[in-house]
């Protein structure tokens, strides 16, 4: 298990002695020190709980990809996952809110870190808008599904699959629910909250649309008879949904601090351990060997999408998030190990 985790240790052991380092020179206190490791270690902790769910999800496509295209994600995908989400993405926001260019922004999350997060929380509406609305199709694109056999809520599940045959009947839905959603807003938050939703709406058709040309272009390949070994499609799609999930740990970061290195530092480190818990699954087989645990997945992140978009009007605290989503998770492993134990002692 050390194989899949070594670099993740090592990648957390520089990033809390560079918070150590900061720590010393902001405050000049071993106190002061303390408290900022603290605070890393904690965000990092939050991260990995609101993300194991991304992980399984993850795996799940991840399994479809060759070597190459896996070590890829793993390495080039975590520089968009730590340096483009967790450190770029917010100043962006900061920069584009206050029309202000990048480095002024980065300057006023190190020098006044309350206007900083004040400004990031400002956008908080747009983020659950877009977020909201790309997880929540992610999911729902699970359900529908008139080819899925494999059912864990068994009643439930068939039911969605049966309305799969209706064209975008999950797009339709979504749009009902952000419109409903938009009435409790006031009018400018309304207009932000569906403009980002439809935005989400278009990513998601139009990375599933490039995922399926990317598809094409392999089989008519492979039919050519050329070796195909391509994963662009799905190393887009992943990195998109992991983007995506990385909101709710971004804007809840500031819960605990409004100080940029620090929430880079912790939120970087979990960043790694998911990814590393992504391949983990996928070099163990375990999501064929408990088989209900891509569902339980797939119902968190319905969970979650949901939660972002209703987080546009109401404050839903991180834990509550986290919960929910490890609850899913949990239920669906304990069911899938009842289920194999069952199987084992019908065979016997």
């Amino acid at each position: 298990m050390f194989q899949f985790y070594r670099g993740s240790l090592i990648f957390a052991i520089i990033c809390l002695v560079l918070g150590a380092w900061y720590g010393w020179d902001s405050t000049g206190t071993i106190a002061g020190v303390a408290g900022v490791l603290w605070i890393i270690v904690v965000l990092s902790v939050l991260e990995i709980s609101l993300s194991f769910d991304n992980a399984v999800v993850n795996a799940s496509v991840l399994k479809e990809m060759d070597d190459v295209w896996q070590r890829r994600f793993l390495t080039w995908g975590i520089a968009f996952a730590v340096f483009g989400m967790r450190m770029v993405f917010p100043l962006a926001i900061v920069a584009i809110a206050a029309g202000i260019g990048p480095v002024q922004a980065l300057n006023l999350s190190l020098s006044n870190p309350q206007e900083y997060e004040r400004i990031v929380s400002s956008a908080h509406v747009a983020i659950a808008g877009f977020g909201g609305a790309f997880l929540a199709l992610v999911g729902s694109k699970f359900f529908f599904d008139a080819e899925k056999e494999v059912h864990w809520i068994r009643t439930l599940e068939r039911w969605l699959s049966s309305f799969a045959r209706v064209p975008a009947i999950e797009v339709g839905l979504l749009l009902l629910t952000m419109f409903f959603i938009s009435l409790l807003l006031n009018d400018a938050d309304a207009l932000s909250f569906l403009v980002a939703g439809m935005l989400g709406i278009v990513t998601f058709i139009a990375v599933e649309g490039i995922s399926k040309w990317l598809e094409y272009k392999d089989e008519l390949r492979r039919a050519a008879g050329a070796m195909v070994r391509s994963g662009l499609g799905g190393f887009i799609y992943l990195n998109i949904l992991d983007a995506s999930f990385s909101f709710d740990g971004v804007i809840g970061a500031f819960a605990l601090s409004n100080n940029m290195v620090i929430i880079a530092l912790g939120l970087s480190i979990g960043a790694f351990f998911v990814r590393a818990m992504t391949i983990h699954l996928v070099k163990k087989g375990t999501l064929a060997e408990y088989e209900f645990l891509e569902h339980g997945a797939f119902w968190a992140i319905i969970a979650l999408g949901g939660i972002m978009l209703a987080s546009a009007r109401f404050h839903i605290p991180e834990t509550i998030t986290g919960l929910i989503g490890a609850t899913l998770i949990g239920l669906s492993l304990w069911w899938s190990i009842r289920q194999k134990k069952r199987g084992v002692t019908e065979a016997a």
